[in-house]
């Protein structure tokens, strides 16, 4: 029984890499054919759908009536993109950043981690505070495709599209998706087995495994850029995919929980607080000279450690 959990568990998040692949690839595919510009593309559709795993185990979670699953991962994917994925990137690429995009993402970041921090200290999030939230998700997205159409004017490419092309994609674009929520739900009913059969709290397999499996889409984008140096690709996605899931999955949870879904004393005095730790090491060093600097690299994934040390304790 306990191998079985732990196979369906290892399958949902194949599932939802290769399903995040998928649908990435379909979803660019079928921006390019429409002559969306690709820069567009990458601010909006691509963003979206490297958090989409984190979005729908939350949901599931919520919907299923655990909301130590369901925050806990909203946070936990944060944490894990920060802690461990972007301080891998630093590590491998150090180097200059544009200092202005990075303290105005960067800071957004840090300002939403934050803001959640205080939201959540009566322990839940109100309609009101999700409701703040989703503004700032809106305001977000808007200012991405503001900037994407200044950067790309009015270019367009001509494509020959083929109706083999088109199946192709299509067929990617369903079966990416669909990958997906089976995935999402595979992790959300056997991460939760996993800590009733071994007795570990829902919130801290949340924050782990759960959290982690669902970074993987962003793991491997990194992992990429790096073979690849683009460190900038990686940090900018990173950046982009933890400012959705602050100002998206906690408020669409709360919703579904009529604007109280419930949080931990954990995740208001430990989770959240290394989550902004680890965002603040990565950004204030950064905005003020200029660069990344394998030290903030180090002392990332250093909160990182300690801080998993600590939930197993």
């Amino acid at each position: 029984m306990i191998w079985l959990v732990i196979i369906l568990f290892a399958i949902g998040i194949i599932l939802i890499v290769k399903g995040g692949d998928y649908f990435v690839d379909a979803s660019v595919w079928i921006a390019e054919a429409l002559n969306v510009p690709k820069f567009l593309v990458g601010a909006t559709i691509v963003s979206i759908a490297t958090t989409l795993p984190e979005l729908l185990v939350s949901i599931f979670a919520a919907l299923d009536k655990m909301p130590d699953m369901s925050v806990g991962n909203a946070v936990g994917s944060v944490t894990a993109n920060v802690g461990l994925i972007m301080s891998i990137s630093i590590l491998a690429l150090p180097g200059a950043v544009k200092r202005g995009e990075m303290a105005i993402k960067g800071f957004l970041m840090l300002f939403t981690s934050v803001l959640l921090l205080l939201f959540s200290v009566g322990g839940y999030l109100s309609v009101t505070e999700s409701v703040i939230l989703l503004i700032i998700f809106v305001i977000y997205m808007a200012d991405n495709v503001t900037e994407a159409k200044k950067i790309m004017g009015s270019a367009r490419d001509n494509i020959n599209i083929s109706k083999k092309e088109i199946c192709v994609n299509i067929f990617k674009f369903i079966v990416g998706i669909t990958a997906i929520v089976l995935g999402a739900q595979l992790l959300v009913d056997n991460g939760s087995e996993i800590a009733r059969l071994f007795g570990v709290p829902e919130s801290i397999i949340a924050v782990t495994l759960v959290a982690v499996g669902t970074s993987l889409p962003e793991f491997v984008t990194t992992i990429s850029a790096v073979i690849k140096k683009q460190s900038a690709l990686s940090v900018g996605n990173i950046i982009g995919a933890n400012i959705i899931d602050l100002t998206l999955i906690m408020p669409v949870c709360s919703l579904i929980y009529k604007g109280k879904i419930p949080i931990s004393l954990q995740t208001i005095t430990l989770d959240l607080p290394v989550c902004i730790g680890v965002i603040a090491v990565a950004v204030i060093p950064a905005v003020i000279t200029g660069r990344f600097r394998r030290w903030q690299g180090i002392a990332m994934i250093a909160v990182y450690m300690a801080y998993i040390v600590k939930l197993c304790i």
